[in-house]
């Protein structure tokens, strides 16, 4: 009988589930545990539980130790627990939703934190999770982007130096392969690529610099330190750009939507510093005051003929340009 998609989903959640419930069966158990209670208390063999330890260990970096045929956590595996209230997890639910949407990786942290999550939610509530999960374990697993995730993560949680290899082709293939020492700054995720991106400080270039982790052929841990206090603005400056990139000039930006458009328009809250201004033919002027111009282009060719940009004049002649391209091509394939 053949496998289908569902059910690899399902023993994907099978197995993070149950991963999950032998943690935390070591955590509580400081001076170690037997391979056989451990079986008893999550209920599966002896033998299914030497092997998740192995792949515990392999595939997720759990620090497990063995002594005297007794198995334990390392301390520090784990952070200390959260007492999360309803309304509380249901908001850290919505931002996992949000990421599983805009991260094209799989991640079995992302898998873990949802069955974490859904030990804490109502039923109906935990079943969205489950079929999230589901859905993220349908994706194939890609080890090279989990083990440099999970080294910029280490790297920005304890203020360490890592040493990247990117990969800067994607725009100039002359480019090529470049090495770069970044102090992690803030690891970011991008609602517009479905990707997420490092920024920090690139020590050979001397400014804060934003990378697509996508990109990150490899990464490695220096024993070089910094002071986490360097990336203290991180926050504040990501509110001026539009998505990821906020490391470039403020720049003024207007742009007059059709009538058709203007209440849609209105209705979300686009940029921090966004200015609403009826016309009185019922269009919309939108103004705001962005960090570089590249990302609010592309929101922009997204209302098509709808938005007029009458500001800047560089930003207003690269969306004509990208416009009448299209334009061309399509009167083209006619």
């Amino acid at each position: 009988m053949s496998v289908t998609r569902d059910d690899r989903a399902g023993l994907k959640w099978d197995r993070a589930a149950r991963y999950l419930k032998i943690a935390r069966v070591l955590h509580q158990h400081q001076d170690g545990i037997a391979a056989g209670a451990v079986a008893d208390l999550v209920g599966v063999s002896k033998r299914t539980v030497y092997r998740d330890l192995a792949a515990m260990e392999r595939d997720a970096g759990l620090p497990i130790w063995q002594d005297g045929g007794r198995f334990g956590l390392a301390e520090g595996a784990f952070l200390p627990p959260l007492d999360l209230t309803l309304h509380e997890a249901m908001t850290l639910f919505l931002a996992a939703r949000v990421l599983a949407k805009a991260s094209d990786e799989y991640d079995t942290e992302l898998i873990g934190a949802f069955v974490k999550l859904a030990a804490v939610l109502p039923k109906v509530l935990a079943d969205h999770v489950q079929a999230t999960a589901d859905l993220v374990a349908t994706r194939p697993p890609d080890q090279r982007f989990t083990r440099v995730f999970r080294t910029l993560t280490e790297a920005w949680a304890r203020g360490r130096v890592v040493q990247i290899e990117y990969d800067a082709a994607a725009y100039d293939p002359s480019r090529g392969i470049r090495r770069a020492r970044v102090r992690p700054y803030a690891i970011e995720p991008s609602a517009l690529t479905h990707a997420l991106y490092l920024i920090g400080y690139d020590e050979e270039r001397g400014g804060r610099r934003t990378f697509k982790v996508e990109r990150i052929r490899d990464a490695a841990l220096t024993p070089q330190t910094f002071d986490p206090a360097e990336g203290a603005g991180t926050v504040a400056e990501l509110a001026r750009g539009w998505d990821v990139i906020a490391d470039q000039p403020l720049t003024s930006v207007v742009v007059r939507f059709k009538p058709e458009v203007a209440r849609r328009v209105a209705e979300t809250r686009w940029h921090a510093s966004q200015q609403l201004e009826r016309e009185p033919d019922g269009s919309l002027l939108w103004r705001a005051r962005v960090a570089g111009l590249h990302e609010v282009q592309l929101w922009i060719l997204g209302w098509g003929a709808d938005a007029e940009v009458l500001e800047p004049p560089e930003l207003r002649a690269s969306v004509a340009e990208q416009l009448q391209r299209a334009a061309e091509q399509y009167r083209r394939r006619a």
